[in-house]
């Protein structure tokens, strides 16, 4: 066998390295198997790898080359050329990304970001076709060191006979840190193109390293005109009509959620069933299941829409935030959640402009534990509404900002010895309580005393509103800034 290069020594060095770490450390945290446990199929003999992951994706239709007849629906529409491929014209379109690296017959590495049946996986298989490149698809969930030494070995034997190889790499995000590590070589070599795909964002999930060396490419969830046209071409192929009313069909694209996968495996119940008449609305939801939102509590989703909810109630938009809010909890989130970032937004954006906002949120966090779910959600709601409805002003969180920064920067300055307690002999020897002014002995219980240390000019960190209640306090502190000037004129 001919000397390794360096590159491809520290390519091999990586791998190994990446895929030697200690069991625990390679398990996903909410599953219980090994993320890089080795998958072994029994119909692997068309590809390079001998039970390799190539049979995960490859069904006896696209090993013919066209779908058996009892395919799945989704497999027999599976598109043939990338200008099948619906509602993703922003990347496969002549002036897309994707467009303009097959016009010019060359594909640089690229992560497919999108959400569950958008098409990522039939992209990557029509790219490699397009610009004439070995398809070879691995899953990050099953694969294992094995795999990827025949992965790169073939790879690098199909580039010695002139060929180039497209690596496709589903799930990518569940591979950790190290094992993204290992693609490097092979990527900067020119070994493989890697394709990843992935449901998460790439940000957080994929390291600096592989993100400067791929191109991140964001598929869209399919509108409702790309769903229609699919349900379009199954009605083409199976020369059957929906048996559907007009209301219905609406109602089927809008429980796909955008899933164009999700879609064609209802449009396949569909068809599998005798009816005697098209079901409307009511007949197609006591028949079929709406599609599960997207929505995973530690994932983006979770935080899109826990950021929606809190800016639509900042912007005093009560029906945006009530929709967020219904999202967040038909989907499952825990309403205590909810509830604690309720809280945290009417001290924030509401404050003294409201002082109730507060009240109501714990109010609310009271009367859900002691109702529960479904009751005590509509206690929730009421403070939703109430903060979104509620006049703003984040005065208060702006001079808590600026009061820390001060504190951080002055360190350990004292108080005037004024207003020091003396309980001690020896303490009022010294100063500490002498000259202290009583406010409520005064007229108007106000002193006008100084209370900032001696090393220290006053500062001004609570600047309120004219907005709700916090008009009132602005009166108030314009009241006692002038009887303050007063006193220190007389004195």
């Amino acid at each position: 066998a001919a000397a390794m290069t360096e590159a491809e020594r520290y390519g091999w060095d990586q791998v190994n390295q990446a895929w030697s770490i200690p069991i625990s450390a390679s398990f996903v945290s909410d599953r219980k198997e090994p993320c890089c446990a080795p998958a072994r199929f029994l119909n692997g003999a068309a590809s390079p790898i001998s039970g390799s992951m190539a049979d995960l994706f490859a069904s006896d239709a696209e090993m013919t080359g066209e779908p058996a007849e009892n395919a799945p629906l989704a497999d027999r529409l599976r598109p043939r050329t990338l200008s099948d491929v619906v509602g993703q014209d922003h990347l496969t379109g002549p002036e897309g990304a994707i467009g303009r690296m097959v016009a010019a017959g060359r594909l640089s590495s690229i992560i497919l970001w999108g959400p569950p049946g958008t098409g990522k996986t039939t992209i990557a298989r029509l790219l490699a076709d397009a610009v004439d490149m070995r398809f070879e698809p691995i899953s990050a969930v099953f694969s294992g060191v094995a795999d990827l030494k025949k992965v790169f070995a073939a790879a690098k034997d199909h580039a010695r006979r002139g060929g180039k190889t497209l690596l496709f790499v589903d799930e990518i995000h569940r591979f950790n840190r190290a094992q993204q590590d290992s693609f490097l070589p092979f990527v900067e070599d020119g070994t493989v193109t890697l394709v990843g795909a992935t449901t998460e964002n790439p940000s957080f999930e994929l390291n600096a390293a592989l993100l400067s060396r791929a191109q991140v490419l964001i598929l869209h969830r399919l509108d409702a005109t790309a769903l229609d046209l699919l349900l379009n071409r199954a009605e083409e192929l199976t020369g059957r009509p929906l048996p559907l009313t007009a209301a219905a069909r609406d109602a089927l694209l809008a429980s796909a959620d955008g899933d164009g996968r999700f879609l064609l495996n209802q449009v396949e119940t569909l068809y599998s069933i005798d009816l005697a008449e098209p079901l409307d609305p009511a007949g197609l939801s006591a028949l079929l299941h709406r599609r599960m939102a997207v929505y995973d509590k530690d994932r983006e989703g979770h935080y899109n829409l826990i950021s929606a909810l809190h800016k639509s109630l900042r912007g005093s938009d009560p029906q945006a935030a009530l929709y967020y809010l219904a999202r967040m909890l038909t989907a499952g989130e825990q309403p205590l959640y909810v509830l604690r970032r309720l809280v945290r937004f009417a001290s924030e954006d509401i404050g003294l402009a409201d002082p109730q906002a507060l009240v109501q949120c714990l109010a609310a966090k009271d009367a859900y534990d002691f109702l529960g779910s479904p009751e005590g959600e509509l206690a929730i709601v009421q403070a939703c509404l109430y903060c979104a409805t509620a006049p703003k002003s984040n005065a208060a969180y702006g001079a808590m900002k600026t009061a820390w920064k001060s504190a951080r920067d002055t360190g350990s300055l004292v108080p005037p010895k004024n207003i020091l307690n003396a309980p001690t002999r020896l303490m009022k020897s010294i100063g500490y309580g002498k000259g202290y002014q009583y406010d409520h002995d005064s007229a108007e219980g106000f002193s006008g005393d100084n209370y900032w240390p001696e090393e220290m000019e006053p500062q001004s960190f609570y600047a309120p509103t004219d907005r709700g209640f916090e008009a009132r306090v602005a009166e108030r502190m314009a009241y006692w800034d002038r009887l303050r000037a007063e006193r220190r004129e007389d004195s």
